[in-house]
């Protein structure tokens, strides 16, 4: 009957989540973190390199408080 597809419809589904939620916890053992940005694009290479360099960690929110104010003359 049709209730006989369960079983493996649910193991192929779960097979398929694993490495989804899997990749939660290595993130979290190997960056500290355990979500990354996206970098597909330039600008948001441009603005990973940019938030590492304002605060050595791109993944706090930075705005422009972040940017130290220029010294007047």
């Amino acid at each position: 009957m049709w209730f006989e597809i369960i079983p493996s419809a649910a193991i192929i589904t779960v097979a398929l989540s694993v490495p989804i939620y899997a990749m939660y916890g290595l993130q979290k053992l190997t960056l500290g973190n355990a979500y990354r940005r996206n970098m597909d694009e330039r600008f948001d290479r441009v603005m990973y390199q940019r938030d590492f360099r304002l605060t050595n960690n791109p993944y706090i929110m930075n705005g422009l408080h972040a940017i130290p104010d220029e010294s007047k003359k």
